[in-house]
């Protein structure tokens, strides 16, 4: 709970040297506020980006039913949380911009989602 949110804290990085620590929400200086969403990773192709893909219902009054949609964030993966795969469940947390799209950094991956 060292982030403010109610998640498990990963271990430390492996090498203290070259770990990436501004862009780190346990051990580095980035804060999380505002939105935590939960999604599943529909894509890994880019470096320390996954893209996490949200689906929800909205009602269409017209018809009386609803439809589905979907939104995909771009999200940061920390170093401690390496190793995502397409599939994998997510819990993501609102940071400040990290890049042009990127506004989101991982915060608990698998069971912990």
């Amino acid at each position: 709970m060292a982030i403010g949110l109610d998640v498990p804290m990963p271990p430390e990085p492996e090498n203290p040297e070259e770990y990436d620590y501004e862009t780190c929400p346990f051990y580095g200086q980035l804060p999380v506020r505002g939105q935590t969403r939960s999604g599943t990773v529909v894509s890994t192709d880019m470096a320390k980006t996954v893209i996490v893909e949200q689906e929800y219902d909205v009602f269409v009054p017209k018809y009386d039913r609803y439809m589905k949609r979907r939104s995909r964030i771009p999200a940061h993966v920390p170093g401690v949380l390496d190793g995502l795969d397409v599939g994998d469940e997510v819990r993501i947390a609102e940071t400040r911009p990290l890049s042009k799209t990127k506004s989101h950094v991982v915060v608990a991956s698998g069971g912990d989602a």
